[in-house]
């Protein structure tokens, strides 16, 4: 008698496509929650990006045309510069964020479920684990075209792999269009999507099923090949101009982890963390838990590649603090867990609404108490005359380094919405952003990315520039209307009687009118 065949491994079952459907929509409108309910979120950048959408959607304002103007070109950053004034012409600027920022979530969560669904070969709740790292540290910044990067960059490696197979033109074709939208979102989201082929084209290079190590080899080398395309547009784009603007930094590695699961409180993190821990360990105790062996390569791949990355590439800070976050999602696709016992389908269900809950109070809580600054700056641009010059300094040079003053960083750009202003802080980097500024107000704002002057600064420059060199905030009372004085503590006194006019004074800031110098006889 004949031994019997081994058994192929159980096919994991999941819930019902109607369940996992309502499930996702039941944890979409508790993440959308914080977003609908703040139309200007406490994150760093996000203001800043608003304000250039402002100017592209109107280009007819008188004030801001006398300031700014647009300089498009072959650009690594313009999702969001392309996506949110066609928004704007259905709905006012700050709604056509919150439609971005919720088509960003929305992505993320698909991609996610999309590659899981390419790897594994059927949709399963378990991708929906992605929903509480929704928020997250990199989110707080508010870089908005990476964060839609990560989503696409999902639904990119997912339409690899399920093209690997099918014949070759159609394959390469996809992934040259996906890699055209992923350098035009964001070139960081491009080297993100590089990482998930190259994990991926290993595993299958090291499979001996795959056929002759010819074909193989040569599977693996041109599978490389629609990156190229990014070579030339590289070149063409005035980030180019940046390219020796790198540097590397050993210290805050650690901290890249940490982005992914923290947001504002150590304990909720810590809480989610040994929730997923506990359930997953319940799971491979009950041999219900499965990775796929993508996973191993995408850990050592993704992991000598962030050891390796600079801190700052293309004068882009936190290039490698960026990456921990879009790998988490492609981790969570490669892990399986089969539900087939009602106990564990109930459990699943529950713990994930309950980790998404969690999630959502912490940020709603905090958003809701940082409300307070939101009402106040809005007052306070009220009292700005439309078309003004406002400088922006920092009371603490070390400010808007806690989470909870990210929000407070570039809220000056309000005056760009509200009040068609010139803003010194507003992006307006060649190679960065589109955003230009006309003459002569090019050498009063910004244009490095750099920090706001502080109050010691602005008393040594307002009657000679600055030692060493000039800075756009030399002579600042005969250029400007206005001044922001961010990071103050309440009952500050006014740092410069003889030039400046408390206008409004808030919890962390204050604004003051600038008294100009008498003429010259």
């Amino acid at each position: 008698m004949s031994p019997k065949a081994p058994l192929p491994p159980r096919r994991a079952l999941d819930l019902s496509p109607r369940l996992i459907l309502l499930l996702s929509l039941v944890c979409f409108v508790l993440v959308a929650i914080p977003i609908v309910t703040h139309p200007l979120p406490p994150l760093s950048d996000y203001v800043n990006h608003l304000a250039r959408m402002k100017v592209i959607a109107t280009p007819k304002d008188p004030d801001l045309a006398r300031f700014y103007f647009l300089e498009w070109s072959v650009l690594p950053n313009l999702m969001m510069d392309m996506v949110v004034p066609l928004l704007d012409r259905f709905a006012d600027i700050y709604v056509a964020g919150e439609m971005y920022t919720l088509m960003c979530f929305a992505l993320i969560i698909f991609g996610t479920m999309y590659l899981h669904r390419a790897l594994f070969g059927s949709w399963s709740a378990i991708p929906l684990v992605a929903f509480p790292l929704l928020y997250n540290n990199i989110f707080l910044i508010g870089v908005m075209n990476y964060i839609f990067g990560i989503g696409l960059c999902l639904c990119g490696l997912a339409s690899w792999v399920m093209l690997r197979d099918k014949p070759w033109p159609w394959r390469y074709a996809v992934s040259c269009l996906f890699v055209l939208a992923l350098f035009f979102c964001h070139l960081f989201a491009t080297g993100v999507y590089g990482v998930g082929i190259l994990s991926y084209e290993l595993m299958r290079l090291f499979d001996r099923k795959g056929g002759a190590l010819k074909a193989r080899l040569v599977a693996f080398v041109t599978a490389g090949f629609p990156f190229a395309l990014t070579v030339p547009l590289l070149l063409m784009s005035p980030t180019w101009g940046l390219k020796g603007e790198n540097y590397w930094e050993p210290r805050g590695k650690i901290d890249g982890l940490e982005f992914v699961i923290n947001v504002y409180y150590d304990f909720v993190a810590f809480a989610l963390t040994a929730v997923i821990v506990l359930a997953a360990a319940w799971a491979v105790r009950h041999r219900l838990l499965r990775t796929h062996t993508f996973l191993f390569f995408l850990l050592v791949i993704a992991g000598a590649v962030y050891l390796a990355l600079p801190r700052t590439v293309f004068a882009t800070y936190m290039a490698d603090q960026r990456m921990p976050v879009a790998i988490a999602f492609m981790v969570i696709a490669s892990i399986q867990i089969d539900l087939r016992h009602r106990l564990a389908q109930r459990g699943f269900a529950v713990m994930l609404v309950l980790l998404v809950a969690v999630r959502v109070t912490e940020v709603q809580m905090v958003w809701n108490n940082l409300t307070q600054w939101t009402v106040a700056f809005h007052d306070s641009i009220a009292k700005i005359k439309r078309g003004s010059k406002v400088l922006v300094a920092y009371a603490d040079p070390w400010g808007g380094s806690a989470a909870t003053d990210l929000g407070l960083v570039h809220a000056a750009c309000l005056a760009i919405i509200e009040r068609s202003s010139l803003v010194t802080t507003a992006f307006t980097v060649p190679g960065k952003q589109i955003l230009r500024v006309h003459k002569p107000y090019t050498d009063w704002v910004d244009t490095e990315d750099g920090t706001p002057p502080s109050v010691e600064q602005l008393l040594v420059t307002e009657e000679d520039g600055t030692p060493g060199g000039p800075r756009y905030w030399d002579y600042w009372p005969q250029h400007f209307d206005y001044v922001y004085l961010l990071f103050t503590e309440p009952g500050d006194p006014n740092p410069d009687p003889d030039r400046l006019e408390l206008v409004y004074a808030g919890d962390r800031f204050q604004l003051y009118k600038v008294i100009p110098p008498a003429p010259l006889h």
